[in-house]
């Protein structure tokens, strides 16, 4: 398995919902953390109780939907002056839910690309070739199960545009230490999720972190969280590697 103690992660979208659940998680890990936002505000409360595990934290703050934001983030993490060994792409919107789905506006596959698909291909592109030079690392894209919904057009199209990026850059590191994976929380009752979605937040731990853990060299895997709720993060990881293989063939 592999171990992130003393590693350094990047986590968006750190501040609530699934993405606050894995920072605490990667935390007790071990793991020292980038944690982002939109405001610094919003990670003040995370922060602490990440570093109340004894490990070191850092926040970042930018608004996804503004491209040359995500520039200026990646900016200041490089002046961090650590390694990124992880990258977990959890930030996401869902813009809408549109009943006249003939009328969806453009701004919402605009929106919905810059956030859910150009800003995590952004962030990807920076942290792999240091990677690869380095020799290992993990990039984990939370995409969606989704489908047939054209009531929230955007927000499918861009989930499906990450997956296919994510799938073709793992082809390229396919058999090596660097591995890029998809994962999915499930619908869970998040602010994202809405008050009616079946899953708890909870039901995604520690499922929506086994793509960091895997160590087998696969990449381009979907790594649905609901698969592993309820287990230990070990069993998690031996049931990722045994079950769910790369779709690139052999």
């Amino acid at each position: 398995m592999y171990s992130v103690k003393g590693k350094w992660a990047l986590i968006t979208g750190a501040a609530r919902g699934i993405g606050y659940l894995t920072a605490k998680f990667m935390a007790e890990q071990g793991c020292n953390l980038i944690l982002h936002s939109r405001d610094l505000k919003h990670t003040e409360k995370v922060l602490s109780e990440a570093q109340a595990f004894g490990v070191e934290a850092r926040a970042v703050a930018a608004d996804l939907n503004d491209l040359s934001a995500v520039e200026r983030m990646l900016a200041e993490i490089d002046a961090l002056g650590v390694d990124v060994d992880i990258v977990m792409n959890n930030a996401g919107l869902q813009i809408a839910y549109r009943t006249d789905w003939c009328g969806t506006p453009a701004e919402d596959y605009e929106v919905s690309f810059r956030v859910n698909t150009i800003a995590p291909a952004m962030i990807c592109y920076h942290f792999l070739p240091k990677m690869i030079r380095k020799g290992t690392g993990r990039i984990l894209n939370t995409t969606s199960g989704i489908a047939l919904d054209v009531c929230q057009a955007g927000y499918s199209a861009s989930k499906a545009a990450l997956d296919k990026i994510t799938i073709d850059m793992g082809s390229k590191v396919e058999g090596t230490d660097v591995l890029i994976n998809l994962t999915d929380p499930g619908w869970c009752r998040t602010d994202l999720g809405g008050a009616g979605a079946p899953n708890a937040p909870e039901s995604a731990i520690p499922g929506i972190t086994v793509g960091v853990f895997v160590n087998d060299g696969k990449s381009g895997r979907y790594l649905g969280a609901q698969n592993f709720t309820g287990m230990s993060l070990e069993d998690a990881v031996k049931k990722a590697e045994a079950e769910f293989d790369s779709p690139y063939g052999k």
